[in-house]
């Protein structure tokens, strides 16, 4: 794994995550298709029938088992919040890079979003809170944070592929 990308929903974890990937000429991995692929059945059905505490078990070991393969992962916005995917995170050599977007950005991004389950569940207030709260959670866990409001995505990928470069260098040093 070259590069891990974080941050909530909506921030451009996946459109960057692609777009970086075909830049480096590696693998994207988006950790929810994973996910789905390993449920066989989308992510609204396992929160419906199983709930969260299957899904984030079933998130970590995919988890695991993505961050062994090459490429850029692409993660879930709660990935990093629970400890144990936290903890792998932290104690991994792959840089983690939290994409951060302010609430309006978020809200403009996902609003009716069917696909997103707490999209659906929670109010705006209550969507935000989640994102204030888990805002910690990702500063912990990365390596290097992007406000992404103002950027276009080519713009973000350009500067995650100067700080990859740059901390390889450091590294081989």
């Amino acid at each position: 794994m070259q590069a891990i990308l974080i941050g909530f929903m909506g921030s451009g974890k996946t459109t960057v995550g692609r777009l970086l990937a075909q830049k480096l000429a590696t693998e994207h991995a988006d950790l929810d298709d994973l996910i789905i692929q390993r449920a066989g059945q989308p992510i609204t059905s396992i929160f419906a029938k199983h709930g969260e505490t299957y899904f984030r078990q079933l998130e970590h070991q995919t988890l695991e088992q993505a961050m062994t393969v090459p490429g850029i992962l692409s993660t879930g916005g709660g990935t990093p919040t629970i400890a144990v995917n936290a903890k792998l995170l932290m104690s991994s050599s792959v840089p983690v890079i939290w994409l951060a977007a302010n609430d309006q950005t978020i809200l403009r991004r996902v609003q009716h979003d069917a696909s997103r389950p707490l999209v659906n569940e929670l109010d705006e207030n209550v969507l935000l809170a989640l994102k204030q709260q888990r805002n910690r959670q990702y500063a912990a866990a990365a390596d290097l944070i992007i406000p992404t409001d103002r950027l276009t995505p080519v713009e973000i990928v350009r500067q995650i592929k100067t700080w990859l470069s740059t901390a390889q260098r450091v590294l081989q040093g």
